[in-house]
Protein backbone atom coordinates (compact mmCIF):
# COMPACT_ATOMS: atom_id res chain seq x y z
CA UNK A 1 0.00 0.00 0.00
CA UNK A 2 1.46 3.37 -1.02
CA UNK A 3 1.99 6.00 1.67
CA UNK A 4 -0.27 9.03 1.57
CA UNK A 5 1.36 12.16 0.21
CA UNK A 6 1.97 14.75 2.92
CA UNK A 7 -0.63 17.51 2.78
CA UNK A 8 0.63 21.03 3.47
CA UNK A 9 -2.49 23.13 2.87
CA UNK A 10 -6.05 23.26 4.14
CA UNK A 11 -8.43 21.60 1.69
CA UNK A 12 -11.76 23.10 0.65
CA UNK A 13 -13.50 20.32 2.61
CA UNK A 14 -11.89 21.58 5.83
CA UNK A 15 -12.60 25.29 5.30
CA UNK A 16 -16.07 25.39 6.93
CA UNK A 17 -14.62 24.00 10.16
CA UNK A 18 -11.98 26.74 10.28
CA UNK A 19 -14.37 29.63 9.70
CA UNK A 20 -15.82 30.07 13.16
CA UNK A 21 -18.27 28.26 15.42
CA UNK A 22 -16.44 24.92 15.41
CA UNK A 23 -14.92 23.18 18.39
CA UNK A 24 -11.15 23.22 17.88
CA UNK A 25 -8.52 21.70 20.16
CA UNK A 26 -5.23 23.59 20.39
CA UNK A 27 -2.16 21.77 21.70
CA UNK A 28 0.78 23.73 23.08
CA UNK A 29 3.70 22.93 25.36
CA UNK A 30 3.49 24.37 28.88
CA UNK A 31 6.12 27.08 29.26
CA UNK A 32 7.05 26.09 32.84
CA UNK A 33 6.76 22.31 32.97
CA UNK A 34 7.35 21.48 29.27
CA UNK A 35 4.35 19.13 29.36
CA UNK A 36 1.74 18.95 26.61
CA UNK A 37 -1.39 21.03 27.10
CA UNK A 38 -4.68 20.82 25.19
CA UNK A 39 -7.28 23.60 25.22
CA UNK A 40 -10.69 23.87 23.56
CA UNK A 41 -10.95 27.12 21.62
CA UNK A 42 -13.67 28.64 19.46
CA UNK A 43 -12.36 31.87 17.91
CA UNK A 44 -10.64 30.36 14.90
CA UNK A 45 -10.56 31.81 11.40
CA UNK A 46 -8.76 30.61 8.31
CA UNK A 47 -6.82 33.46 6.69
CA UNK A 48 -5.69 31.43 3.67
CA UNK A 49 -4.99 27.76 2.95
CA UNK A 50 -1.71 27.86 4.94
CA UNK A 51 -2.61 30.32 7.71
CA UNK A 52 -5.04 30.17 10.63
CA UNK A 53 -5.72 32.94 13.11
CA UNK A 54 -7.06 32.38 16.60
CA UNK A 55 -7.95 34.54 19.57
CA UNK A 56 -7.76 33.68 23.26
CA UNK A 57 -7.80 35.69 26.45
CA UNK A 58 -4.60 37.72 26.83
CA UNK A 59 -4.18 36.15 30.27
CA UNK A 60 -4.48 32.59 28.94
CA UNK A 61 -1.49 30.33 29.49
CA UNK A 62 -1.73 29.61 25.75
CA UNK A 63 -0.13 33.01 25.08
CA UNK A 64 2.86 32.32 27.36
CA UNK A 65 3.19 28.79 25.99
CA UNK A 66 3.39 30.02 22.39
CA UNK A 67 5.90 32.72 23.29
CA UNK A 68 8.10 30.02 24.86
CA UNK A 69 7.57 27.36 22.15
CA UNK A 70 5.98 28.24 18.82
CA UNK A 71 5.13 24.64 17.82
CA UNK A 72 1.41 23.91 18.05
CA UNK A 73 -1.19 21.56 16.70
CA UNK A 74 -4.89 22.06 16.14
CA UNK A 75 -7.39 19.22 15.92
CA UNK A 76 -11.03 19.22 14.90
CA UNK A 77 -13.77 16.82 13.86
CA UNK A 78 -15.38 17.12 10.45
CA UNK A 79 -16.34 15.12 7.38
CA UNK A 80 -16.59 11.93 9.46
CA UNK A 81 -12.96 12.11 10.56
CA UNK A 82 -10.49 13.92 12.82
CA UNK A 83 -8.08 16.40 11.26
CA UNK A 84 -4.80 17.54 12.78
CA UNK A 85 -2.82 20.58 11.71
CA UNK A 86 0.71 21.30 12.89
CA UNK A 87 2.60 24.53 12.54
CA UNK A 88 4.37 27.50 14.09
CA UNK A 89 2.35 30.04 16.07
CA UNK A 90 3.15 33.70 16.62
CA UNK A 91 1.42 36.11 18.99
CA UNK A 92 0.65 39.03 16.65
CA UNK A 93 -1.04 41.17 19.30
CA UNK A 94 -1.09 40.69 23.08
CA UNK A 95 -4.35 42.66 23.26
CA UNK A 96 -6.35 43.47 20.14
CA UNK A 97 -7.56 47.05 19.93
CA UNK A 98 -11.21 47.77 19.17
CA UNK A 99 -12.79 45.30 21.58
CA UNK A 100 -13.81 45.52 25.24
CA UNK A 101 -11.96 42.36 26.27
CA UNK A 102 -8.23 41.74 26.44
CA UNK A 103 -7.86 39.18 23.68
CA UNK A 104 -4.65 38.09 21.98
CA UNK A 105 -4.39 37.58 18.23
CA UNK A 106 -2.34 34.51 17.29
CA UNK A 107 -1.36 33.35 13.82
CA UNK A 108 -0.49 29.76 12.94
CA UNK A 109 1.52 29.08 9.79
CA UNK A 110 0.85 25.44 9.05
CA UNK A 111 3.37 22.93 7.86
CA UNK A 112 1.33 19.72 7.84
CA UNK A 113 -2.31 18.67 7.65
CA UNK A 114 -3.42 15.09 8.14
CA UNK A 115 -6.29 12.85 9.17
CA UNK A 116 -5.75 11.44 12.65
CA UNK A 117 -8.83 9.24 13.05
CA UNK A 118 -8.04 5.70 14.14
CA UNK A 119 -8.29 3.03 11.45
CA UNK A 120 -11.57 1.35 10.62
CA UNK A 121 -13.97 3.94 12.02
CA UNK A 122 -15.71 7.18 11.19
CA UNK A 123 -17.31 9.97 13.21
CA UNK A 124 -21.07 9.65 12.97
CA UNK A 125 -22.01 12.85 14.80
CA UNK A 126 -20.04 16.08 14.93
CA UNK A 127 -19.71 17.77 18.33
CA UNK A 128 -21.96 20.69 19.17
CA UNK A 129 -21.79 23.22 21.94
CA UNK A 130 -24.03 25.89 23.35
CA UNK A 131 -22.92 29.29 24.60
CA UNK A 132 -24.19 29.87 28.11
CA UNK A 133 -24.40 33.65 28.06
CA UNK A 134 -26.70 36.16 26.34
CA UNK A 135 -27.06 35.01 22.69
CA UNK A 136 -27.15 38.56 21.28
CA UNK A 137 -24.02 39.59 23.20
CA UNK A 138 -22.32 36.34 22.16
CA UNK A 139 -23.05 36.98 18.48
CA UNK A 140 -21.81 40.59 18.68
CA UNK A 141 -18.63 39.52 20.45
CA UNK A 142 -18.01 36.72 17.94
CA UNK A 143 -18.57 39.05 14.98
CA UNK A 144 -16.20 41.66 16.46
CA UNK A 145 -13.48 39.11 17.23
CA UNK A 146 -13.65 37.48 13.79
CA UNK A 147 -13.44 40.89 12.11
CA UNK A 148 -10.38 41.85 14.17
CA UNK A 149 -8.70 38.51 13.49
CA UNK A 150 -8.69 39.25 9.76
CA UNK A 151 -7.16 42.74 10.06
Amino acid sequence: MAAKEQQTTISTEMEPYLSGESLIFLSTVEADSQTPSVSAISWVKMKDNKTIRISVSSSSRIVDNIKANKRVSLAFIGNETVYSITGDATVLEDAMEGINMRLAKIEVKLDQVFESMFWGAKITQEPTYEKTYDPEKAKKLDDDVYELLMK
